[in-house]
């Protein structure tokens, strides 16, 4: 259209004999440009108006043949290679050189994506490629269509897997966040055994926490054992992320998955929602009927709500549950409470300061024997903090368990100015024995390991 413009104001110029710099406005260019148009018509007529590139290949062009080998080779052999590494391989083997651009251009024209694509792109070619289907009317260029639709969508594929055989072989947990009561948002901790069906554990927390989880894994223990695996997603929760700092009291994944490696309980984690339906399913239950059943119960705070589940999961069980009498537990024997409340707590490394005191969550301790004697350790010793199930804080010195005592920032009370009753002996405080879950050179040789395993896995 440009040079057909130009050639009727150039030829209209010179019929007429009309105004060059009138022209030179219309076409946007300088008189001097005129005057070499004007030589041009006059010499080669419309011809000179054509662009010298007309239906000329650029120089960097790549042959159609060759073109239509690089895009069949793909569809035959490589259509699960991700296009970058497509091109690399076509330049080791047949030394040309493409870009990944240029082939994703050339395999969108045959209504292929990269296996790599995102959600989005998948949708906008489906998209596409139903407005095509709607405009053709020839039955082959239907059924052409209409295959690539259902190869788009097989790559989004999740089919059905039975259920495992066996009560206990498979826990799936997950937390949902939901306004559970009117201006409350809380996290629905929740665990369904994927044979059954049955919640076998459910925790309110206003966010998705360890403590949550340990809740969670809490009722499991006391109410049926010790399963086989819990199936996760990868929350910090269970799954190692941070490489250049394993000892931060941000870092979870150490503390679930340590509480696991004691009781040999396997962990597994998906980034895929659909690969753990069961729990997914389960939430979107229990965000339908727990919000009408908390208001029919008048439960207004947190703590009301974690109460009311417990009578709660039992009729809710009784319910959905499947009750089947083949199915076999494979849940080992409940361990002790005294063995699960060392087992589900909280490992911090700390060191001894110039107080001889070890700081922890903003407060001050100093360490004391059962028979309440403080405990004087050197300057920067190293320790580890134990924050048991039931609350009670420990600390581990050169494996020697010792009660960590609060140091208060004033004195209770004066000497010179108060009249202080004589206390009764204090008694004698139970310390757990050391064994294996709060042994330090055990656990921090887990952490290597775990740092490790994350590396490799990077």
């Amino acid at each position: 259209m440009n040079e057909e413009n130009k050639y009727l104001i150039i030829k209209k110029l010179v019929e007429t004999n009309g105004n060059k710099n009138r022209a030179a406005i219309k076409l946007g260019c300088t008189v001097r440009t005129v005057n070499r148009l004007i030589l041009k018509y006059k010499k080669y007529g419309k011809a000179a108006f054509i662009h010298g590139n007309r239906g000329r290949a650029p120089a960097t062009t790549i042959p159609l043949d060759i073109k239509n080998r690089i895009i069949k080779l793909y569809i035959d052999h490589y259509c699960d290679t991700n296009f970058t590494h497509f091109c690399e391989i076509i330049y080791d083997d047949f030394n040309v050189k493409i870009s990944d651009t240029t082939l994703n251009k050339w395999l969108r024209d045959e209504n292929i994506i990269s296996p790599k694509a995102r959600k989005k792109t998948k949708k906008i070619l489906k998209d596409s490629l139903k407005a095509q289907l709607k405009m053709t009317r020839s039955k082959k260029s239907q059924n052409d269509i209409k295959e690539a639709i259902s190869i788009i969508d097989s790559k989004n594929a999740h089919p059905r897997r039975p259920r495992c055989k066996y009560m206990g072989e498979m826990i799936q947990m997950d937390a949902s966040s939901f306004e559970w009561i009117d201006g409350h948002i809380w996290h629905l901790h929740l665990a369904v055994d994927d044979a059954t069906g049955e919640v076998v554990g459910a925790y309110f927390d206003t966010q998705e926490t360890l403590n949550g989880y340990y809740n969670v894994f809490y009722q499991i223990l006391t109410n049926y054992g010790i399963p086989a695996m819990f199936y996760t997603d990868r929350r910090t929760v269970f799954e190692y992320k941070k490489k250049n700092n394993a000892f931060d009291d941000d870092d979870t994944f150490t503390q679930f998955s340590y509480a696991c490696h004691n009781l040999g309980v396997d962990i597994r984690t998906t980034s895929i929602a659909q690969a753990k339906g069961r729990i997914e399913r389960m939430n979107q239950t229990f965000q339908s009927r727990l919000p009408v059943e908390l208001r029919r119960a008048h439960i207004t705070d947190i703590e009301s709500a974690n109460k009311f589940l417990k009578s709660y999961l039992k009729k809710f069980n009784d319910m959905f549950a499947l009750h089947l009498n083949t199915t076999k537990s494979v849940f080992e024997t409940q361990p002790s409470i005294e063995k699960i409340n060392r087992t589900l707590a909280v490992l911090s490394p700390r060191k001894i300061d110039s107080g001889h005191s070890i700081r922890f969550q903003n407060r001050l301790y100093l360490p004391v024997t059962e028979n309440g004697t403080s405990v004087y350790l050197k300057n920067r010793t190293d320790c580890m903090v134990i924050e048991a199930f039931d609350g009670n804080l420990y600390v581990n010195v050169l494996d020697h368990i010792y009660i960590m005592q609060e140091i208060p920032k004033h004195e209770l009370y004066s000497k010179e100015f108060d009249e202080v009753k004589k206390e009764a002996r204090p008694k004698k405080k139970y310390i757990p024995p050391i064994d294996h879950p709060w042994k330090q050179a055990s656990y921090l040789n887990f952490l290597a390991k775990q740092k490790h395993r994350s590396g490799a896995n990077v």
